[in-house]
């Protein structure tokens, strides 16, 4: 029998009005606008549980869910590799990773992944709902970004912290130090982001087949050439903190991507995602998880404060 892959999102406000097969494909970017029409054609999308045509213009609050064959030729194997736990239980998991481990398997990332870990550790105990590549994974941070991540054991978890992520009221902060010094200690980057039609591995500002954005964030200390800031995410968009930031002049320090050409080279970027906070999808109690800075970000801040 064929494994199938369940994608499921809600439109948000400001992201209605878009064609079915264009929300889909922003949503889920991996997904070619051919091999989503398929799955349309099929019956295999439902909004609100009905099935619907490419066609369908988007409402605020649709649920829409995507029953996809798994994508072939690369699968996840359970790899005892280290894992820096900061919190369990029988229905989730908080990980502290590491900057340089991808968080799943892909073409270039066959392993070494945190879900080749995660398999190994849970013994398979993970939520299916996003397919046998992607198990248990609620969101996700870059490569070459450190810290916070939740992973969802049980598919009841994953819906209710995915449910929370979309509701804005899972609190995600990240530290980040930037090139420049701000004005105002603190402000609101409030501006959509989509994919850059130039290069379609980039995102960026823009307000065509963009998705909204928020982020906040408050100056901690200030350099001579850089500043160090706390960032809190109101929406998760891909890239967001590096987009947002690079937008507003200040790319993140060691942002080969989005930041200076000839900026601070140091394997990454000086992000980490220092604090999660969730409503337990079991008890409903609130919880908070902490990481202390990695040594490679107090060590660029003590360069950059001598």
């Amino acid at each position: 029998m064929e494994n199938k892959r369940v994608l499921c999102f809600t439109v948000e406000s400001g992201d209605e009005g878009e064609r079915l097969d264009k929300a889909i494909c922003a949503f889920a970017p991996e997904l070619s606008r051919s091999f989503v029409q398929k799955v349309l054609e099929n019956g295999l999308v439902t909004v609100n549980g009905k099935p619907k045509k490419k066609s369908y213009l988007t409402q605020r609050s649709d649920e829409i869910t995507v029953i996809a064959p798994e994508l072939r030729g690369i699968e996840a194997v359970p790899q005892d590799i280290p894992l820096d736990i900061r919190y369990e239980d029988e229905s989730l998991l908080v990980v502290n990773k590491p900057r340089g481990m991808v968080v799943h398997p892909a073409p270039g990332n066959l392993d070494g992944t945190l879900v080749n870990a995660l398999l190994h550790h849970c013994a398979g105990s993970l939520s299916g709902i996003n397919g046998v590549i992607r198990p248990g994974i609620v969101h996700r941070i870059d490569k070459n970004t450190s810290g916070l991540l939740i992973v969802a054991k049980t598919d009841e978890a994953h819906v209710s912290l995915a449910a929370q992520i979309a509701a804005h009221s899972f609190t995600r902060e990240y530290r980040a130090v930037v090139h420049g010094g701000f004005k105002d200690i603190s402000g609101t980057i409030d501006a959509p982001i989509g994919r850059n039609t130039n290069d379609r591995k980039k995102m960026c500002v823009t307000p065509t087949n963009s998705k909204h954005a928020v982020t906040h964030y408050e100056v901690l200390e200030s350099y001579k050439n850089f500043s160090y800031i706390k960032v809190r995410l109101e929406t998760g968009r891909t890239h967001q903190i590096r987009v947002h930031m690079a937008h507003i002049g200040h790319p993140v320090a060691g942002d080969d991507v989005y930041g200076p050409k000839n900026g601070i080279s140091m394997g990454g970027q000086c992000l980490h995602a220092g604090l999660i906070g969730f409503e337990h999808p079991k008890t409903g109690r609130y919880i908070e998880v902490s990481s202390e800075l990695p040594d490679y970000f107090t060590a660029f801040l003590d360069k950059i404060s001598k």
